[in-house]
């Protein structure tokens, strides 16, 4: 199996796994001014015998608070499936690092590990914290360019908690560009959840009509795009996040759902026994890359 060879990226480690390689990148970011780290899952596809340009279909996996590239890279499983079908697997950071911003170290759900997938426009955080563009405007192009046989015209979007927020929102916001989107655990309607609410608040300020632009419970009934594809949610009974903190308020989404042309395409999972861990994600990714790779032409 080839080494693989860059120009923007800074190749940090080579890992094999499950037949492919995971390779860990780095960059330096102009959205968030700071370096970067991305781990990309290859699929052994990408090694085979005449691989062509832009022949291998994309996923993009957003992890949730506190996690890096590492924790869904080691725990999630992503790498069986995306051998079976022959897709890729990106797993960006959460948030810029190393900045030492006042306060952006004091609580596991804001700030370090805790970027929200927004721009922020609040003076302590707009300069850095652009974590939205940064994954959907700088990350993608940058490594299309350095990846020529991975497609990103043909891209999925999944991620868990805060990335399964994440993933919702990227996909209404950009009508089109993403074949499918599921999500794990998702921050349903982060307007109406504590963890939202500290994190709107900080990055975007006190005005609440602002922060409805990355609600999917908001988003969905204004989506106009596409919507052949189904949307496929798993969220654990026994998550305390869920049942206990009302921080995932995945009801509220359904309920949206009714009015808008995803009506009878939300598939909303609630499993009996399963927490917010890894333990859960992994137990159900396998029907989750099942999912994005019909979307994908893979089946």
């Amino acid at each position: 199996m080839s080494s693989i060879t860059t120009s923007i990226f800074k190749v940090t480690a080579e890992i094999q796994s499950f037949g492919g390689k995971l390779v860990k990148l780095q960059h330096k970011s102009d959205e968030t001014k700071t370096d970067m780290d991305v781990n990309v899952y290859l699929p052994a596809q990408f090694f085979a015998n005449g691989a062509k340009g832009k022949s291998l279909p994309v996923l993009l996996y957003l992890s949730g608070l506190t996690c890096t590239p590492n924790n869904a890279s080691e725990k999630a499983f992503w790498q069986p499936y995306a051998n079976k079908y022959g897709f890729a697997v990106v797993f960006p950071d959460t948030s810029p690092r190393g900045l030492n911003i006042e306060g952006e170290h004091d609580s596991y759900d804001f700030g370090s590990g805790a970027g929200f997938y927004v721009d922020a426009t609040t003076e302590k955080w707009k300069d850095n914290y652009r974590m939205y563009s940064y994954v959907n405007s700088e990350l993608l192009p940058k490594l299309q360019a350095d990846f020529p046989i991975l497609n990103f015209d043909n891209i999925s979007i999944t991620g868990h908690s805060m990335g399964g927020y994440g993933a919702l929102q990227l996909f209404f916001r950009n009508p089109g560009k993403f074949k499918s989107v599921s999500a794990f655990s998702p921050i349903s309607n982060p307007t109406k959840a504590p963890w939202g609410e500290k994190c709107f608040s900080g990055y975007l300020g006190q005005d609440k009509s602002t922060w409805t632009q990355y609600d999917p419970t908001e988003l969905i009934g204004k989506y106009q795009g596409p919507s052949d594809s189904s949307i496929l949610i798993h969220v654990g009974k026994s998550d305390s996040f869920y049942f206990k903190d009302h921080q995932l308020l995945p009801e509220n989404f359904l309920k949206a759902s009714e009015n808008s042309v995803f009506k009878g395409k939300v598939d909303l999972n609630l499993v009996d026994g399963y927490d917010h861990s890894y333990y859960f994600i992994s137990s159900f990714t396998d029907v989750h890359a099942a999912h994005h790779a019909k979307y994908l032409g893979l089946n």
